[in-house]
């Protein structure tokens, strides 16, 4: 029986995005390090996050477009080598302004090179069992804080931050170029050509993607995805900070984070089987509700049995609701722009992620505790809630196009 080549690249992409992102999402690791050694503030620190999240954002756009022109495998392969780069330069950071540029441009720019060529290469190589293999190639997401998360905070055991940083990217190099190489285009992609309009969910005339990011459901879509950003990424990026700060020991509050990420591949799987039988909007709506009540209980967190507890509540529903913006955009606008309508919601909640880590540095520095934070994300997950009750019902592409 032959296997179709396409589960080659799911697999490679489930490596690629766990080893990338991981590595990317260790700053969170560092931050406490980094901040003793340098005397560089959470703040400074934190928002070389925020940069990358911008610089993200906007390289997935433009990535996309690469591989749209070129193919999935040189732009995987570019985005690699800028990515380790990027690694070893932030790791001989001589000032904060170096590190925030190497750290917060070059290699949020390189981590936006993964995920738009990926679900667009996978998509087109499966004409059935599409969404399990998108799935599948996303989820290494959820597993880099199992892995690479745990990795580095024993690195930093026995190397200082500098050594541990460039060990990493050394990591990124020897992995993900190899990996990048088998990466293929399928035999016949199946796609429109360039420019061309997609056909609703409902079929009848095709709507261009110009009129899919201007119609109400694709406004919605972005903002309730920019809220739900906003909300999660402050607590995703200084829960180990909050942690230590509560006087739990380094390697569990890091296991804190691993939880959140074993809590968020098993989200995706139950949420995904819930929104099939009770539809996406609704599951999404109840988990962007559980998502801000989780946030607003880490303020009463202080014990590790306290923290295991709300973070596996909160990484259930963060990582169950983010599958679900790409069900209800192929509801809403059909397979041929997802590329498109994705990448977009993608930039648009990439500022939403921009906020959380640096407002979450802000608040510690002035106020020497994280409670606002927590607040805050409460009170931006209940205005996520809110929004996505804007849904209007997926209707035919030609009425939200001219409607």
């Amino acid at each position: 029986m032959r296997i179709n080549y396409g589960w080659v690249i799911v697999a490679a992409g489930a490596l690629m995005t766990c080893i990338a992102f991981g590595a990317v999402f260790s700053l969170a690791v560092f931050l406490q390090p980094m901040s003793a050694a340098t005397g560089w503030s959470h703040a400074g620190i934190s928002g070389a996050m925020t940069l990358v999240f911008l610089a993200m954002g906007a390289g997935g756009f433009a990535w996309g477009v690469l591989s749209d022109r070129f193919g999935a495998r040189p732009v995987v392969l570019a985005g690699s080598v800028l990515l380790a780069l990027g690694l070893v330069l932030a790791s001989r950071a001589g000032s904060l302004l170096e590190f925030q540029l190497s750290y917060g441009l070059l290699v949020g720019f390189a981590a936006g090179s993964f995920f738009p060529p990926f679900i667009a290469v996978v998509s087109n190589w499966f004409d059935s069992r599409r969404a399990l293999a998108v799935s599948l190639t996303t989820a290494g997401v959820g597993v880099a804080p199992l892995t690479v998360s745990p990795f580095a905070s024993w690195l930093l055991t026995v190397q200082d931050w500098r050594g541990a940083q460039m060990t990493i990217g050394i990591l990124v190099a020897l992995v993900l170029v190899p990996a990048s190489l088998l990466v293929r285009q399928p035999p016949a992609a199946g796609k429109p050509a360039s420019g061309a309009s997609a056909t609703g969910a409902g079929g009848g005339r095709e709507m261009s993607l110009g009129e899919a990011l201007r119609s109400p459901p694709f406004i919605v879509l972005g903002l309730t995805y920019f809220a739900c950003c906003a909300m999660h990424s402050g607590p995703i990026f200084h829960t180990i900070s909050y942690a230590i700060f509560c006087g739990v020991p380094a390697m569990a509050a890091v296991s804190i984070y691993s939880l959140e990420g074993l809590a968020g591949l098993g989200g995706r799987v139950l949420f995904g089987l819930l929104g099939d039988r009770y539809g996406a909007k609704r599951v999404l709506i109840a988990g962007l509700l559980v998502q801000a009540l989780a946030a607003g209980a880490f303020v009463f967190a202080s014990r590790l049995s306290d923290f295991y507890a709300t973070s596996f509540v909160f990484g259930l529903a963060y990582g169950g609701v983010m599958p679900l913006y790409a069900v209800l955009a192929r509801g809403y606008f059909g397979p041929y722009i997802m590329g498109g309508v994705i990448g977009a919601a993608s930039l648009v909640s990439s500022l939403g992620m921009a906020m959380g880590p640096l407002a979450g540095g802000w608040i510690f520095d002035a106020f020497g505790s994280y409670s606002w934070l927590y607040i805050g994300s409460f009170a931006m997950g209940l205005g996520a809630v809110a929004i996505a009750c804007a849904f209007p019902p997926i209707r035919h592409a030609k009425e939200f196009a001219h409607g």
